[in-house]
C-alpha cells in the first residue's frame, strides 16, 4: 500500500483536449471499479472520449462520497456495489452490468489516462477481438512502476510465454478492452455469495489474459502509458498480490483452474473488415498507428490501428506499435 507523492500527472496525453470515438464505432462500456476515488473522478470523466456509450461505475464502499461525485459528473452511469471485496470481484461485476458492444476496463486512480480507449477501440475494429494494454512496447511506458514490481512482471510473464507459446510483454496491466462476446470466454468468478473467490482480487487481470490466451480469441497488444495515481491510496501489494498472481498461472497451467472446456465456442477467428478510412469524420483523419509516434496518437482523435501482425508463430497474439518507446522505470 502507498501513497501517491505526485500531485501532477505527467502523460502524453495530457493538454491535448478530450477526444472522440470515430463515428462508425460499435457501442462502448467502460467499466471502473472505485474505491474512495471522489477526487480523481472529476480528471477521469473530464477526459472520458466523446462517443462513450456507457460507464459503469462498481463501488467497493467508499466512504468518501465517491458515487455521488459519479452521479454528478455522469448523470447516465450504471453504479453498482460490488458482491465481495477485491477488484476482481469488482470487475466481474461491472462486466456483467456492461451493454456496449466493446468493454473497456480502466482505473480511477488517473494511472490510465481515458483517451487511450480509442486506441483500444480502434484495434478491436480492426479485427482484434481482445485489445490488452501494455507498458512495454514501443509508445508505452510508465511513471508510476517500481524496480521490485518491474521484475516481478518479467519475471511473470516469461513463466506465462513458456508454459503457453505466447508473447505477452506485460502480463500485470489492467488496461484492456474486448468485445462484449468474448466474455463467456473469461469464466468470470461468480458474483454472488460472501465466500471469496480466486479472481477476486488483482489476479483476475492474470487470469483474463491467461484464459484469451487459451481461447481462439484473436490477442493483441497495444501500448499504454501509465501515470503516477492522482490523489490517494493504492491497495495493490508487491508481495501479496505478486504471489496471488504467480498461484493463478502456477494453478491454470496445471489444471487446477476450471475443469471444463476454456473454449465454449471454439471456432476460427475471422476479423471483420476494417472501419473506413477517410478524412472529415469528426474533423479529424485517421492514421496508421504503425507509422505513429505516441504524441502523434493524441494529435488526432479518432485512429485505426494497421493490419495485424502476428509475432509468434504458434500464437494468436498479436501487437499494434508505434516508433517510440518510453521505458518504465
Amino acid at each position: 500500500m502507498s501513497v501517491s507523492t505526485a500531485p501532477l500527472l505527467q502523460h502524453p496525453a495530457e493538454g491535448l483536449g478530450r477526444m472522440s470515438l470515430p463515428t462508425v464505432a460499435p457501442t462502448v462500456s467502460v467499466v471502473i471499479p472505485v474505491m474512495n476515488e471522489a477526487k480523481n473522478l472529476p480528471w477521469l470523466f473530464g477526459r472520458m472520449p466523446m462517443g462513450v456509450s456507457q460507464v459503469v461505475i462498481v463501488d467497493g464502499g467508499s466512504i468518501d462520497g465517491s458515487v455521488d461525485v459519479a452521479k454528478t459528473l455522469w448523470p447516465d452511469a450504471t453504479i453498482l456495489q460490488q458482491t465481495r471485496r477485491g477488484k476482481g470481484n469488482a470487475l466481474a461485476c461491472g462486466i456483467a452490468a456492461a451493454t456496449g458492444d466493446i468493454v473497456v476496463t480502466l482505473d480511477a486512480d488517473g494511472s490510465a489516462h481515458p483517451s487511450e480507449i480509442v486506441r483500444f477501440v480502434s484495434t478491436l475494429m480492426a479485427g482484434a477481438e481482445f485489445a490488452k494494454g501494455s507498458r512495454f512496447l514501443p509508445g508505452g511506458g510508465s511513471s508510476d512502476i517500481t524496480r521490485l514490481r518491474r521484475l516481478g512482471n518479467l519475471l511473470l510473464s516469461g513463466l506465462v510465454n513458456s508454459f503457453y507459446k505466447t508473447n505477452f510483454s506485460d502480463l500485470c496491466y489492467g488496461y484492456n478492452a474486448f468485445r462484449r462476446e468474448c466474455v463467456p470466454f473469461f469464466l468470470l468468478p461468480a458474483t454472488d455469495g460472501d465466500e471469496a473467490q480466486v479472481g477476486d482480487g488483482f489476479e483476475i487481470e492474470t487470469m483474463i489474459n491467461l484464459r484469451a490466451a487459451r481461447s481462439a480469441l484473436l490477442v493483441t497488444e497495444v501500448p499504454s502509458y501509465e501515470s503516477n495515481r492522482l490523489h490517494g491510496v493504492s491497495n495493490l501489494n508487491a508481495i501479496s498480490d505478486g504471489l496471488r498472481i504467480l498461484h493463478v498461472v502456477l494453478r491454470e497451467r496445471f489444471g487446477l483452474g476450471p475443469a471444463t472446456s476454456i473454449r465454449p465456442q471454439q471456432r476460427s477467428v475471422t476479423p471483420p473488415p476494417p472501419a473506413p478510412c477517410a478524412d472529415g469524420i469528426n474533423g479529424h483523419t485517421y492514421v496508421d498507428l504503425g507509422t505513429m509516434t505516441t504524441n502523434d496518437l493524441f494529435e488526432l482523435p479518432p485512429t485505426r490501428p494497421h493490419a495485424l501482425d502476428p509475432v509468434h508463430s504458434s500464437s494468436h497474439i498479436a501487437r499494434v506499435s508505434t516508433t517510440t518507446s518510453e521505458t518504465p522505470n
